[in-house]
């Protein structure tokens, strides 16, 4: 009976791990879709208290700065502030290619997702259009995240996006210089910025520069390469 009990406990574990892994799918899934569709009191739902959001070089602490920024920043500069979707705005977020890595005690985890969007205004609703933004764009990135199990649900811990490259439809990547920049000032000093900027060392240039996004995971044939490369 050991050895099948022994089998049964790594079966339940196995178990454990794929529901875990499929949850953390789904609540970053679901971020992408609230993101769509401008909804900032949903997306802070899928944080913990104390998440935060990494984005242009700032840090949106709490479901206060999430809501600032999703909220306040995005969905004000996208819909006037309205919940979506609104008549004339593309602005679709596709995530995909996801590695999520649990951890052995199945409290915390980390993820790698993709992500690409499209966004713009149609001819005839150019008047809602920010005037800084142009009217069709596209932009990739890349999000290497923290989530924790808090009273037996995932939520996300540090949802951290480092922009990949921004084009303006008309032009192509290969022409655009990126519309959205780095933050330079913080809350409140800035009612739209962020509660903390990265340091120096870890400041994020837009495109057309590319900067590398470490991996949480390691490669089964090249982890051990890896492992010495970061030791060095």
């Amino acid at each position: 009976m050991s050895d099948v009990e022994a089998r049964l406990g790594a079966l339940e574990l196995r178990v454990r791990e794929l529901e875990d892994m499929a949850a953390i799918r789904r609540l970053h899934w679901a971020y992408g879709y609230y993101i769509d569709f401008n909804r900032p009191d949903e997306v802070a739902d899928l944080f913990a208290e104390d998440g935060c959001v990494v984005f242009l070089s700032g840090e949106y602490v709490g479901h206060a700065g999430v809501k600032r920024l999703y909220g306040d920043w995005i969905a004000g500069r996208f819909t006037g502030g309205k919940p979506g979707p609104v008549n004339g705005l593309l602005l679709d977020h596709f995530q995909m290619q996801d590695i999520v890595t649990v951890a052995p005690d199945g409290m915390t985890a980390k993820g790698r997702f993709h992500g690409i969007l499209l966004g713009g205004w149609h001819d005839d609703f150019q008047d809602t259009r920010e005037e800084m933004m142009p009217q069709q764009f596209m932009e990739a990135g890349i999000y290497e995240n923290d989530y924790v199990k808090v009273d037996g649900v995932w939520k996300i811990k540090r949802l951290d996006y480092m922009m990949q490259w921004q084009g303006d439809y008309e032009s192509g990547w290969a022409h655009t210089t990126a519309h959205l920049q780095p933050a330079t000032k913080l809350f409140p000093e800035d009612p739209l910025g962020p509660d903390r900027i990265l340091t120096a060392d870890q400041h994020r240039q837009t495109w057309p520069f590319r900067q590398d996004v470490p991996m949480h995971f390691a490669h089964p044939k090249f982890g051990i390469a890896f492992a010495e490369q970061a030791g060095k």
